[in-house]
């Protein structure tokens, strides 16, 4: 092929063109400026992001939609509600929900919400923002696309800046979308200047969060680094508003999550606590651009650690270097599950007295089995715990596709590694860390539950209990395993089978779903340890099902075509 100069044309300067590897200069653009190109990126963005943050924005409004009426409706009665203030006043009540003061002036269902769901649904809110910034900022470094726009018309902040604004369109989104939802909701105590300052809160964390996300992904290279930082920012925070509601609330203020719930509202009502919010978000915005300049295209401004000279004997064999790839998002879940077991176990032995008046709630856990309230309302829990433990394995399950579509595992098998056993490898993992992930849940679980009720036993049979739900975590693998296998372009389908897991078992007791549902749900096989007693025969045909699942999509991934870059 003839060169440009061969042909007769000019061959273009040398400073005009930018080299690979490094960035391009704040001057870049059309007009000159850093931000050149920040419109048409955030069209871009929102383009992209025209189904996952309405999904989003949706999800986290039905929830408190169906929240605000399940109080509503458990607690209508000025004696019910009284019950659950005194059980909600104990350490560790006050360290699942929030600061003592919502329980003041009747607990009505606003103070009720607000109380018990803003922490929680905080964390959500915030997740959804760290995920949006690192898709649109490191990812797109980690797959060299921002380096292709940087090397023409798009100055050095433009993608940092259109994230950041992607991200607070979603949290003013659905601030809007919940005070109006709340305000119009006619329940007790939700009166409209409450409604506004609950949805301005929500809207305040998600702002400060993608802010943090902002500075976590100019550290890190990687994006699965930049938002595992940002989480651990989140489950700080949690954990520090949790430290500080249980003791003299010192600690508290040194979370964004116990700014929000000390703005009170529908118990008082303070505004100015999102003046720390958008403070600190404003601050940590800022420290972004600054690092976001003083770093090249790609890298991070932490350096990554030398490795050894020679890779160690687990490192050169396949489940080896999926262990390694994966082993962080693994340690992460492995805590997360042992402490929300903890907590879990730490309200048992206020079951009895928490639940004493609600007669919704005395149904749904009779219907769940059980000799007494401590054994039935912990099989429920268990749910969440299974749950959980899926999030994982779908995660790890579906690291495969995203090795693939960077474009890894293609060199990887060129060689003498076949397509089976390198997939089998990072099946291996999400298969092993689940069901550690469920041990330690329920380790947990019955630890704290035995120190809460005095019984010894729930060690073992809450151990037991949560180790039950293996099989079903094993199927929920294989089912991930045979959409990307088959359809790897539909492998976010994978999700729906924990989604489904949580909403047809665990609020389908309270909301009184038809049975048929839950047995559409491999979960709803899993026998309901300790209430019930154990039964081999589903859970040896969940692992039947599982071993199929399995095959057959390694069965597919071995036929079809390599998505090639």
């Amino acid at each position: 092929m003839s060169t440009g100069t061969e042909a007769g044309g000019a061959r273009p300067p040398v400073e005009d063109t930018p080299q690979a590897g490094t960035s391009a200069p704040a001057s870049a653009g059309a007009d000159g400026g850093a931000l050149a190109g920040t419109g048409t990126l955030l069209r871009f963005m929102l383009r992209r992001d025209r189904v996952r943050v309405p999904v989003w924005v949706a999800a986290l409004l039905l929830a408190h939609v169906s929240t605000l009426s399940e109080l509503t409706g458990l607690y209508g009665g000025a004696e019910a509600r009284a019950s659950l203030a005194k059980t909600m006043a104990s350490p560790a009540g006050l360290a699942m929900t929030g600061p003592r003061h919502y329980l003041d002036g009747g607990y009505e269902a606003g103070a009720m919400l607000s109380h018990q769901v803003l922490g929680f649904y905080g964390v959500l809110v915030a997740l959804m923002s760290v995920l949006i910034v690192v898709r649109h900022t490191r990812t797109e470094e980690e797959t060299g696309r921002a380096e292709l726009l940087r090397s023409a018309v798009v100055g050095r902040h433009a993608a940092l800046t259109a994230a950041l604004t992607v991200a607070v369109i979603a949290d003013v989104l659905l601030a809007a979308l919940l005070g109006l939802t709340l305000g119009g909701s006619g329940a007790d105590g939700t009166t409209w200047q409450g409604a506004l300052l609950y949805g301005a809160v929500f809207g305040g964390l998600g702002v400060f969060f993608a802010a943090v996300a902002a500075v976590t992904a100019q550290i890190s290279e990687h994006a699965r680094g930049g938002s595992g930082m940002a989480i651990g920012v989140i489950g700080l925070a949690f954990v520090l508003r949790a430290a500080g509601d249980v003791g003299d609330g010192t600690l508290s203020w040194a979370s964004p999550i116990g700014w929000a719930q000390r703005s009170y509202p529908f118990a008082g009502d303070r505004w100015w606590p999102l003046l720390l919010m958008f403070g600190a978000a404003s601050a940590a915005a800022a420290g972004a651009y600054v690092l976001s300049g003083r770093r090249d295209v790609g890298a991070g401004l932490r350096r990554p650690r030398p490795g050894r000279r020679t890779a160690s004997a687990a490192l050169v064999r396949p489940l080896g270097f999926a262990l390694r790839l994966q082993r962080g998002m693994l340690a992460g879940f492995c805590c997360g599950a042992l402490l929300l077991g903890a907590m879990y176990g730490s309200l048992l032995g206020d079951v009895e007295e928490m639940l004493e008046g609600v007669d919704v709630v005395k149904e749904a856990l009779a219907e769940a089995g059980g000799t007494g309230f401590v054994e039935s309302f912990a099989s429920t829990v268990m749910i969440v715990l299974a749950v959980l433990a899926a999030v994982f394995v779908v995660i790890a399950s579906l690291r495969p596709r995203a090795e693939e579509s960077a474009g890894r595992a293609e060199p990887l098998l060129s060689t003498g590694l076949s397509r089976v056993r390198w997939m089998w490898s990072h099946l291996a993992v999400a298969l092993l860390g689940g069901t550690l992930t469920l041990l330690l849940a329920g380790l947990g679980f019955g630890l704290t539950g035995a120190a809460s009720t005095g019984d010894r036993g729930l060690v073992l049979s809450l151990t037991a209990a949560a180790l039950a739900y293996a099989p079903a975590l094993w199927v929920t693998a294989g089912v991930t395993a045979l959409i990307y296998g088959w359809v790897p372009r539909a492998a976010a389908a994978a999700w729906s089978v924990p989604v489904y897991a949580f909403l047809a078992g665990y609020l389908g007791q309270i909301l009184r779903l038809p049975g048929w549902m839950n047995d559409l749900s491999p979960f709803g096989h899993v026998p309901r340890l300790p209430s019930e007693d154990m039964d081999w025969t589903p859970v040896l045909l969940l692992s039947a099902t599982a071993a199929v699942l399995l095959a057959v999509g390694l069965a597919g991934f071995r036929r079809r075509d390599l998505e090639t870059k």
